[in-house]
């Protein structure tokens, strides 16, 4: 390799790495042997060295302490100056694992309004099942609350205007809960796209394969489940009135009377670091399809779904397409990924790592191989590659260049730095990344494959107005 070339790749992969890469700075031919793998940085732990009065503690209320809210509880408190004052179930059973793991000093309740009547309390997560989100949500910004509400931020898409006028109204502070947003992952994806290292977008590509049991959704249920321990009622809200079960408590999202299914469970996140990435509004129509294909236990969701979605020209992107896979049963191996394909190069998200790989095409077209050339006779295959070598003397082949790896640090959990997103917005009134326009612009497609794959009809979005065309 000539060392002016090796010389250009070094200065390139370094500020890529170094998070300085601009569009201008790109060389038009990049060469090397071996691939390059770069650890990335974590952000900086805020707060970590100031000290908290009593006074100055944000304290937080839970409502809704299944899986997900005891994951989101640690990731709070580990930003430093947030305390856990108060948790509302409908179990009781998770009312009193709460006091196990985080002190009995921890205020109890199964109305959600108690808790937020309490004057001590300064933020609210809603980790409820989608059908309680906007209500809640709603209501812990009329309260006076910050809102930290997991995703989908809504279980319909109408619900979205209500939630927004709410946090408009209060001058409230929301974040919504999809935090691969906050991810340094995913933010090294977005200064690569954004600097131009994959060219042009043109296709978007995820997949989350499943091949287990818990991750079909089939929780465990609690032996003492019941009418005692277990508030039914107040569970079934405004959702159709049926009798006490167990499972569609305790595994909602298999029902689309309480969940949002696949769509709203899944691919709300692969919208969301989307957008994040392109800086886009969304998508103008979504067409999804699939079935239930395995996991008859019950449920009246799909277990398999796939969605083909189409973006419009924007002022941050090109027009492109969106394609996107669940499965549930994935024949003994799961796992998934996603990918933005660009006209110079892709990039490629799994595991918490990025791989950049950049190729440009030839100046020329070719000839050869797979090619019609082989048809013609002699005489002419002759001349013609004569007036190609003539017409393309000394341009550029085609070239594909080594990966580019970036990592996250072992261990690295993203909901930590979603919520010290959140947390900072409390205290400095830092900007949200994740507030409740940019939740509905990522639920909205998600939750248009739901009426798409049940009424089997393409749905049409309008991504600046979110409203439904």
């Amino acid at each position: 390799m000539e060392k002016s070339k090796k010389s250009s790749r070094r200065k390139f992969v370094k500020k890529l790495a170094g998070g300085s890469l601009l569009a201008t700075t790109a060389p038009g031919i990049i060469l090397g042997k071996s691939n390059e793998s770069f650890l990335l940085e974590k952000k900086e732990n805020l707060y970590e060295k100031e000290k908290f009065s009593a006074n100055d503690t944000i304290r937080l209320g839970v409502i809704g302490t299944g899986i997900i809210a005891f994951h989101n509880i640690d990731a709070a408190l580990a930003v430093n100056g947030v305390e856990l004052a108060a948790a509302c179930d409908l179990y009781d059973g998770r009312l009193e694992r709460v006091k196990e793991k985080y002190g009995d000093h921890v205020f109890t309740t199964r109305n959600y309004k108690e808790l937020l009547d309490r004057k001590d309390i300064d933020a609210v997560l809603v980790a409820t099942s989608d059908h309680w989100h906007d209500r809640i949500t709603i209501d812990a910004l009329n309260a006076g609350k910050a809102v930290y509400c997991e995703k989908p931020m809504v279980h319909k898409i109408d619900e979205g205007a209500a939630v927004i006028n709410a946090e408009k109204k209060n001058n409230g502070i929301l974040q919504v809960g999809s935090n691969p947003v906050s991810s340094i992952v995913v933010a090294k994806a977005r200064e690569l796209y954004r600097s131009g290292a994959i060219g042009q977008i043109v296709l978007a590509e995820a997949a989350n394969d499943r091949h287990s049991s818990l991750g079909a959704w089939q929780y465990s249920i609690p032996p003492d489940a019941s009418t005692k321990t277990v508030d039914w009622d107040a569970f079934i809200g405004d959702a159709p009135k049926v009798g006490y079960d167990s499972k569609r408590f305790f595994r909602w999202r298999n029902y689309q009377d309480y969940g949002t299914g696949i769509a709203g469970d899944l691919f709300v996140h692969l919208f969301s670091w989307l957008h994040f990435i392109t800086d886009s509004n969304g998508p103008e129509r979504i067409y999804a399809s699939g079935g239930l294909r395995y996991w008859n236990d019950g449920r009246d969701v799909p277990d398999i779904m796939a969605a083909v979605v189409d973006y419009p020209k924007a002022e941050t992107h090109p027009a492109f397409n969106f394609q996107i896979r669940v499965n549930f049963e994935a024949g003994g191996k799961g796992g998934g990924g996603w990918k933005l394909v660009g006209t110079e190069g892709s990039i490629l998200y799994k595991g918490g790592s990025l791989e950049l790989t950049r190729s440009k095409f030839a100046d020329a077209p070719g000839y050869g191989g797979y090619d019609s050339l082989f048809t013609f006779p002699e005489a002419t295959q002759k001349a013609f590659i004569e007036e190609y070598n003539r017409k393309y003397y000394n341009r550029r082949k085609s070239i594909i260049e080594p990966s580019i790896e970036f990592k996250a640090p072992e261990g690295y959990d993203s909901r930590v730095d979603h919520w010290a997103n959140f947390v900072a917005g409390i205290r400095d009134g830092v900007k949200i990344v994740e507030d409740g326009t940019f939740g509905l612009r990522a639920a909205a497609p998600a939750l248009a494959a739901n009426v798409s794959y049940f009424d089997k009809k393409i749905v049409k979005w309008d991504p600046v107005k979110m409203k439904l065309k």
